[in-house]
């Protein structure tokens, strides 16, 4: 399966969605600039060992498709995404973002984060519960 990863010691498929909404969801993104967001985030989570299987937007927000390893932390690939595309972007857009009027900061401090792929929960469930405890 394409999916699944293996490591010294592990085997994984960890998929993550995330979203990430502009600074008071100004409506900053146009074509080029999302082009340009993905093509950071990109670089960032090559440096991560992740890969940004999906990305898309709109004017004030971002979606990403995320395959991760277990060894980084979700909130660390998140803290650097947001923080490297905010540098790159601000300064290479920086008239149009200085017209929204969000100063300094481009990404709002929340985010969303779901994981996904893999079968079900009830699936899963009805898996562990099938199996025989030792007596």
């Amino acid at each position: 399966m394409p999916d699944i990863r293996t490591g010294r010691h592990v085997t994984y498929s960890l998929h993550a969605h995330l979203v990430f909404v502009t600074k008071y969801r100004r409506g900053v993104f146009d074509d080029d600039m999302l082009k340009r967001c993905e093509e950071i985030m990109r670089e960032v989570c090559a440096g991560f060992e992740a890969e940004l299987r999906e990305f898309n937007g709109e004017a004030d927000h971002v979606h990403l498709l995320v395959h991760y390893p277990p060894k980084i932390a979700l909130s660390r690939l998140i803290n650097s995404l947001k923080g490297v595309s905010s540098r790159y972007l601000r300064a290479e857009y920086t008239s149009r973002i200085n017209r929204t009027g969000t100063g300094s900061v481009f990404w709002s401090r929340s985010y969303f984060a779901g994981s996904c792929g893999g079968a079900p929960l009830t699936v899963i469930r009805q898996y562990i519960e099938g199996h025989k405890r030792p007596t």
